[in-house]
């Protein structure tokens, strides 16, 4: 039985989520189901165990990296707005 699940993510995420998703045959709620049955099929103690890179490496381009020191919320908020920034200088540069 399917039941709905709200998720707030970045709206260039969503879009190339979707894109990836239908390259595929997939609706994003499918892939998204695909992702959350790959993570809880194995008892995975904490995130370094799980085998990200196996499905991160087919949605990305380059290596995994993994962050073991958590960010504080202004760190992550800079983060996240640089990477904004850099999706928008090459969406001008193309």
């Amino acid at each position: 039985m399917d039941a709905k699940l709200t998720l707030s993510l970045n709206k260039d995420i969503i879009a190339e989520a979707k894109e990836f998703a239908e390259a595929n045959g997939l609706s994003l709620s499918r892939l998204v189901e695909y992702l959350l049955r790959k993570t809880t099929s194995k008892s995975y103690k904490s995130i370094e165990e799980y085998p990200v890179s196996d499905w991160v490496n087919v949605l990305m381009e380059g290596p995994v990296t993994y962050s073991r020191e958590p960010l504080s919320n202004k760190d992550l908020r800079a983060e996240v707005e640089e990477y904004k920034a850099s999706k928008k200088k090459n969406k001008a540069t193309s």
